[in-house]
Order: structure tokens, then C-alpha cells, then sequence
């Protein structure tokens, strides 16, 4: 196994993590010093008697830092090894280290990470903030992970390629990891941890608002193309409901519901596809496009009888609360099914 800890502006505990490493286990280790001042180059230059350290001249973010000890060791390293990376704070004990290592080494083709249970004295910000994103997390994926900011991680040297180009330069980056295996089907594996939380986390980096958004906006992508969608689809079923329909009086209920949710749903649906297979699942598959508009139609007579019937219950003059109700049942089976069937990946287009 191979050790890598990012470092900006580390203390006298990164020293202590890197001690206790090369005290109990033979891994070699990997700092990146991510642009840290000069104050922190003496204790940088002490631990290159027991650790292979690399610079950034200036700082780029935890996810570059992690991305140039990957290049580093894809270079210099085996390709059946295991890296793990650790966080230079202290939050990670030597014992649960070698946890997750172990859990690796049974199971080479996952990505296994250290899940805090959050117990005992932890920081609200780090609670609240964890809970969230673990449930936005599961909304947009479908995939349980309980600790979605965990720094303690280990995968396999050959994922290296796919985890240099994949999205994020700072906090980000790790959530990006976690959405890239629930896409490609790479199992994640949870290993129970202690939560350590040192002076209430006075030394994290971490800035609770923006590095939130940085990974907030990348699951959020996954929601705001099908609300967008929604609003186009109802804006222009209302106003073909207003100024085409009323003016034939003579059609039915049937046929008027049919042709107000039938044109805003085709001019929607192509723009969903676009908006979810550019921007969202960034999707490189042609046939995408006619699974997507298999599952359009079927989706379509779906929303089309729940206009219907709501549209008896509530009668014309709410036929705006009608399409609402019947998006709100539709759009999230919608999605569910984009997700599993239409954009799905496989493993074999990972790089190696």
C-alpha cells in the first residue's frame, strides 16, 4: 500500500501522523505539500527523512495535490498496489488506517473508504453538513454512503488514469471520486472509523459555505435539468392551453389534454436529453438517445393519463395544478429510470 497525504499549512500533526504510519505499518509515503509558507518548509524537510515529499509552488486545491501524487506514483510504482489517502490533520487513526488497507487488499476492485459514525463531541457544522450531503447524495445516485467527506480512502494504482481526469481541484474532487464509481459501478465499501475531531477542527481548510457549493452544485446537476425541463414543458402546455386550445371549443377533454401535454413534451424531452447527456451524466453513448425516447414515450402516456385524471378532478380552469401534480409523480420515476437505464455506464470504458 501506498500513503498519500495532501499538507497545506500542516502543524506538528502531520508529523505525528507520518511517525505513527512508518511506526506500524512498511507503506511508503506520499506528501504532497500543496503550496504551504515558508514557515512550514523545516518541518517539510524533516519528514523527507522517512516520506518522499513533493511541491506545489503555490496552493491548487486538495484535489490537485492528490491528483500529482497519483501521477507520481503511477510513474514510479506498481500497478497492482493500493494507494490510500490519508488527511494531515490527525483525524485518522493509525489503526483504522490499516483497516481500510486490509479491507482493500480483499477487495482490489472497489473503492474502500473509512466512514465516520459521527459520535460522541463533533462540531455541528461537520454533522449538519455531512447529513445533508448524504442525503442529497442518495437522492441524486440511488447509492448509500453514510460518510460522503471522508478523506481516508483506498483504491487500486490502475484506477490512477481515471482518477487524474476526473473533475475538481479542491474539496469537490472528492465527491466527484464517489459520484465516478456510482456511474462506472465500482462497489464502495464502507470501513467504520473513529470520528477525531482535534480543538473542534480548528486546523480543516475546509470552508463550510464554499467548498459546500463545490460539491453541492455537482449532485445538484443531477436534479436541476429535469426541473428545468419542468418548467419548460408547463409554461408552454399553459400557454397552448390558453391561446390555442380555448379557441376550439369543440374538441374534447381527451383531445385537448392530448395535444397540451403532447408538443411541450416533445420540445421538453429533447431538451432534457441534451441538458442530461451533456451536462449531467456527460454521456458519450449514441444509443442513449433511443432508449431515452423509449422511455419518453412510455413516460409520456404516463403523464398523460395522470393530466387526465386530475384534470377530471380539478376541471379546466386548474389545469395548471393538474400538469403539477401529474409532474410530481412522473418526474422523479423519470429520472430514476434515466439514471439506471438510459445514461448507464459500464466498466469497461474505465481507463487502465
Amino acid at each position: 500500500m501506498l500513503v498519500v497525504i495532501p499538507a497545506y499549512q500542516p502543524d506538528e500533526k502531520l508529523k505525528c501522523v507520518v511517525e505513527q504510519i512508518n511506526k506500524q505499518t512498511e507503506y511508503p509515503i506520499i506528501i504532497v505539500d500543496d503550496g504551504s509558507s515558508a514557515e512550514c518548509q523545516p518541518l517539510f524537510a524533516e519528514l523527507e527523512n522517512i516520506a518522499t515529499v513533493l511541491h506545489h509552488d503555490v496552493n491548487k486545491g486538495k484535489g490537485r495535490a492528490m491528483k500529482t501524487a497519483f501521477s507520481y506514483i503511477y510513474e514510479n510504482y506498481p500497478h497492482d498496489e493500493g494507494i490510500i489517502t490519508v488527511d494531515a490533520d490527525g483525524q485518522h487513526l493509525p489503526a483504522d488506517i490499516i483497516s481500510v488497507c486490509n479491507m482493500w487488499l480483499d477487495n482490489r476492485d472497489a473503492l474502500v473508504t473509512g466512514s465516520r459514525r459521527f459520535s460522541g463531541k463533533v462540531p455541528f457544522r461537520s454533522r449538519a453538513g455531512n447529513a445533508i450531503t448524504r442525503s442529497v447524495f442518495a437522492a441524486a445516485t440511488g447509492k448509500k454512503v453514510y460518510d460522503t467527506q471522508t478523506g481516508l480512502r483506498a483504491f487500486s494504482v490502475s484506477l490512477i488514469p481515471t482518477m487524474i481526469e476526473l473533475k475538481g481541484e479542491r474539496y469537490e474532487y472528492e465527491i466527484t471520486q464517489l459520484l465516478h464509481c456510482t456511474r462506472y459501478k465500482i462497489p464502495i465499501i464502507e470501513v467504520p472509523i473513529d470520528t477525531v475531531y482535534i480543538k473542534g477542527n480548528e486546523s480543516s481548510h475546509f470552508h463550510a459555505f464554499r467548498d459546500s457549493w463545490r460539491i453541492y452544485k455537482i449532485i445538484l446537476m443531477f436534479i436541476s435539468s429535469s426541473l428545468l425541463s419542468f418548467f419548460l414543458e408547463w409554461a408552454l402546455a399553459n400557454l397552448i392551453n390558453l391561446f390555442i386550445i380555448e379557441q376550439f371549443t369543440a374538441l374534447s377533454t381527451t383531445w385537448r389534454t392530448l395535444l397540451a401535454t403532447g408538443v411541450p413534451r416533445v420540445l421538453s424531452c429533447i431538451f432534457n436529453y441534451y441538458l442530461n447527456r451533456r451536462l449531467v451524466f456527460e454521456s458519450n453513448d449514441r444509443n442513449s438517445f433511443w432508449r431515452f425516447s423509449v422511455l419518453a414515450v412510455l413516460i409520456y402516456g404516463l403523464h398523460y393519463g395522470l393530466t387526465l385524471f386530475f384534470g377530471y378532478l380539478f376541471g379546466p380552469s386548474l389545469f395548471w395544478l393538474s400538469m403539477i401534480c401529474a409532474q410530481l409523480i412522473a418526474y422523479p420515476i423519470t429520472f430514476v429510470l434515466q439514471r439506471k437505464y438510459v445514461f448507464k455506464y459500464k466498466k469497461k470504458d474505465i481507463k487502465e
